[in-house]
């Protein structure tokens, strides 16, 4: 196990050095996310939620952002509808479950899945529980429905937090 998390480590590294390189440290966390065309929807919902000046507070955060065709996966009509003012406090709902208190770059995340003897459960700012563990040299976030989202990108630092991209939307209980 811990050969394992070494290597995802070390391909983690690796392999998001420049995608790390294109956040830039004067920025928070809402303008990198704002910047990245891969996130276009995560903004919109951001926006439709009203959660862009508690993002862009001091924090510091680490966000779980979904990708566009992350939330293309969901439902016919799930993204729409969450959009709609009366359903502005299940999106916000939503949306701090992929948040959570505290700066935990790749190398936090996979410390603490090491010290945990394999995952770690992580609490969000909405209060739910996110587990991560790695699977198959990836580091895999798991929602307390069961549903599972792979981390892709990590470590887009910003001036208030972290962001690390992920392929599938995570849902409270």
């Amino acid at each position: 196990m811990i050969k394992t998390i070494k290597k995802v480590a070390l391909f983690v590294a690796v392999t998001f050095m420049s995608i790390n390189a294109l956040a830039q440290t004067n920025k928070d966390i809402v303008d990198i996310a704002a910047g990245s065309a891969a996130h276009t929807t995560l903004v919109a919902a951001v926006k439709a939620a009203d959660l862009i000046a508690t993002l862009k507070s001091t924090g510091p955060f680490t966000v779980f952002a979904p990708t566009n065709d992350a939330f293309a996966k969901l439902p016919a009509g799930t993204v729409e509808n969450l959009l709609k003012p009366e359903n502005k406090a299940t999106l916000a709902g939503i949306l701090t479950y992929h948040v959570v208190a505290g700066n935990l770059d790749a190398k936090a995340v996979l410390a603490a899945i090491k010290k945990g003897g394999g995952k770690v459960v992580l609490t969000t700012v909405a209060g739910g529980k996110l587990t991560a563990k790695v699977v198959k040299r990836k580091v895999v976030l798991i929602d307390e429905k069961g549903g599972k989202s792979i981390v892709t990108a990590t470590d887009l630092t910003g001036t208030n937090g972290v962001i690390h991209v992920i392929d599938a939307v995570l849902m409270p209980q």
